[in-house]
């Protein structure tokens, strides 16, 4: 495998406020790195830091070999880097097929009319689930086609690495298995995923590997188990009792 998406020693600096401090990994095409942290741990301000939204202080952020550190989302987008955002923003005076159009008119494979934009959203949104709602304005969607649409919109772009800011916060356990399995289905088609996500059923079901992070720096990275194991992460983040759930077998979501 190709390392798709690498960091290095990246950091950010608010005033005297480390918010990510000197965070180094990489995502190999097909597969999945899932983040996870307590809440001001600095998971979203890493997605920013890859995604252009800010840049880094400190640090390189590399994309199939290419320096991209600081560049701007769009030039970041046209590296094939697409991302979801925890707050869901779409334009709202479009319909839903209209909104997953926008990708592919203006990511890195652009449609060449708009015909064939709207051609490929139909396409994006069979795949996530949505084919039902193309029509509709997205305030009328509930929350759990709103993060569907959030998905579909960053799937347009046909990227090879993808970014999920919190993609299944908020879902029912069922709706949480149908985004896993889109989530592992791009993974066997080869693409670079980075899950932030607090929902811990899911992190530890989809990833393969799982970095922790505390303060703004990495507290500990590795296999799934074993990091939810590490004493480390206990007192930190989970907490002994959903350690022995885990040892159990028995996770909660």
């Amino acid at each position: 495998m190709t390392v798709a998406l690498e960091t290095r020693g990246l950091g950010r600096r608010f005033g005297g406020l480390a918010a990510v401090r000197d965070v180094s990994f990489s995502v190999e095409s097909g597969s999945v790195l899932g983040i996870i942290g307590p809440n001001g741990a600095g998971k979203t301000t890493l997605i920013n830091l890859i995604g252009g939204q800010l840049k880094p202080t400190g640090g390189r952020v590399i994309v199939d070999g290419r320096d991209v550190t600081g560049a701007r989302p769009w030039a970041i987008a046209q590296a094939r880097v697409a991302r979801t955002f925890q707050i869901v923003k779409p334009f709202r005076e479009l319909t839903v097929r209209e909104n997953v159009a926008i990708g592919s008119m203006y990511g890195p494979e652009r449609a060449g009319s708009k015909r064939e934009a709207l051609a490929r959203a139909g396409e994006v949104l069979e795949r996530v689930g949505l084919a039902d709602r193309a029509q509709m304005a997205p305030r009328e969607l509930p929350v759990a086609d709103a993060r569907r649409l959030e998905l579909g919109k960053a799937l347009a772009m046909r990227p090879r690495v993808l970014l999920l800011d919190e993609v299944m916060a908020g879902l029912r356990a069922r709706e949480i298995d149908g985004t896993l399995d889109l989530i592992r289905s791009l993974r066997e088609e080869g693409m670079a995923i980075l899950v932030v996500e607090h929902v811990m059923k899911a992190i530890m079901s989809v990833s393969d590997s799982v970095l922790v992070m505390h303060e703004g720096a990495e507290l500990v990275r590795g296999a799934p188990r074993e990091v939810v194991e590490d004493p480390r992460v206990i007192e930190a983040y989970l907490g002994r009792r959903y350690a022995e759930r885990m040892r159990a077998g028995t996770p909660r979501a």
